[in-house]
This record gives C-alpha cells, structure tokens and sequence, in this order.
C-alpha cells in the first residue's frame, strides 16, 4: 500500500470557495492514515496561501467553518503546502509574506516527479 500522496490544488480560487474545502479534508483523512501528504498550489490557487484570503471564505451555506479552518486540519496532521513559483509571481505573490502553514516553493517538474514516482499517489482539485 502507498504511503504518501501529493495533491495538486490549480481549479481553486478564491471566487469559487464552494471547491476549496475538498483537497483539504482529503489531505488531513490521508494523513491521518499516516501517509505523508503534500498540498501543490498552482495557478490561482496560490491565493490561498495569502495571508487573510482564507479565513474570509466558506465552503457551505452555513459558514460553520472557513476554508482556513479545513486548511488548519491538513496542516495540524503535518501535510505540507507547497506553493508554484511561478503562480505566486503571476499572481504577485512571490516576495510577499505568506500563512505560517506554508511549506515553501516547489513548481511543476516537483509534482511532476511526484506522478512518476512509484511511491506516490497523487489527486489533482
């Protein structure tokens, strides 16, 4: 059986949080399978990983619990978060401050490798 996963979080923004909530409640039940997870946010995803953003967005009607609360989970089971490089520049992002959960930079050709890799599984939100 596998043990670690890598999920590519690209389809989220901001301007949809009913999808936000998912990836993350994905990551926290594998890791709390005692898989290592990690979380590649890619394309506008990244602006979830800016500070405030998250906290301000709710997944269901009820607004029970914010996408950083489910954020909170996935990284209290030590799932990392990994931010494109490339999405923080294009989304002016790459030399700003970012939530402490943030694990730091890892692009395409790193989740890439995480397909191809026979220890990996891998999901894509």
């Amino acid at each position: 059986m596998k043990t670690k996963l890598a999920i590519l979080v690209w389809s989220l923004s901001p301007e949809r949080p009913e999808l936000c909530a998912a990836p993350f409640v994905y990551a926290a039940a594998a890791a709390a399978m005692d898989c290592e997870v990690e979380i590649h946010f890619a394309g506008s995803a990244v602006k979830l990983i800016e500070p405030g953003v998250a906290e301000i967005l709710f997944s269901s009607p009820d607004r029970e619990r914010s996408v950083h609360d489910f954020m909170q989970d996935a990284a209290g089971r030590g799932v990392k978060f990994l931010g494109c490089q490339m999405a923080l520049r294009a989304h002016g992002l790459a030399d700003r401050p970012l939530i402490p959960e943030y694990s730091g930079a890892a692009g395409a050709a790193a989740f890439v490798a995480r397909t191809l890799d026979p220890e990996w599984s891998t999901m894509i939100f």
